[in-house]
């Protein structure tokens, strides 16, 4: 049985070129035909490219941002494809979030994940983006023994997730653009945490779960006040209904 969508992406987006010691493995040969479609890129410079073609470089995050790790967000069969468009009826759950640990992570070590919308009300007058969907922090990233099994093993579709050791900071909210306000670029931002028991102050914007409140929020500011570190990024679009 070939590996499931779901896999086959996931082990595209891990590349096979810098990729964190322990997943080397996981990758396909050139003769597998399983994955002749899939561009032998670093996966990096995969992500980079993306990023600066639809201008999240440096619309969102800033010009010299170097990934170090890699981002699978995963609603059922739906991904976040680096650009691919996907609908409101797809997104309006919680979704998956996978993604490869750090190199130097030890088994305590936790992220944050930002998910926004730079484009609100629209990307022509962006004036209260970036629109902030979904914060949760406290996250951990599946052990490597984990994602080895889940590319060995093609009897099952279930993905692996990372673990949620706390409640989100910022509610999710599905995304649900305006009618008439054309494509929305809809952006994950996957960030370190700098220690163990890392926690948003209480009272900080970012629990402001209201409407009004989530506007003009920037994540890389938000990272910068809490000693984050960005390591991740990933995106979808999102095509908002004609009038």
């Amino acid at each position: 049985m070939p590996p499931s969508k779901y896999k086959k992406n996931f082990l595209f987006i891990l590349g096979s070129e810098g990729v964190p010691p322990g997943f080397a493995h996981l990758i396909p040969s050139q003769s597998d035909s399983t994955f002749v479609d899939m561009p032998s890129l670093n996966p990096f410079d995969t992500v980079l490219e993306a990023l600066n073609k639809e201008q999240i470089v440096p619309d969102v995050i800033p010009e010299g941002f170097i990934p170090s790790t890699l981002l699978n967000i995963a609603w059922g069969d739906k991904e976040a494809q680096l650009g691919n468009e996907l609908t409101k009826g797809d997104t309006v759950n919680e979704p998956m979030i996978t993604f490869a640990p750090g190199s130097d992570d030890g088994p305590d070590s936790t992220y944050t994940l930002a998910f926004l919308d730079p484009d609100a009300p629209s990307r022509a007058d962006p004036k209260f983006g970036p629109f902030r969907h979904w914060v949760i922090t406290g996250l951990r990233a599946p052990s490597a023994d984990a994602i080895t099994q889940l590319a060995k093993d093609n009897t099952t579709d279930a993905p692996i997730g990372a673990k949620s050791t706390k409640q989100a900071t910022t509610p999710y909210r599905p995304p649900g653009p305006g009618p008439g306000t054309g494509v929305h670029r809809y952006v994950f931002l996957l960030f370190r945490e700098p220690s163990e028991g890392f926690d948003i102050p209480p009272g900080s914007p970012e629990y402001g779960a209201e409407l009004e409140q989530r506007r003009k929020w920037s994540g890389i500011e938000f990272g910068k006040r809490y000693g984050l570190d960005l390591v991740a990024a990933n995106f979808f679009l999102l095509k908002a209904a004609d009038q």
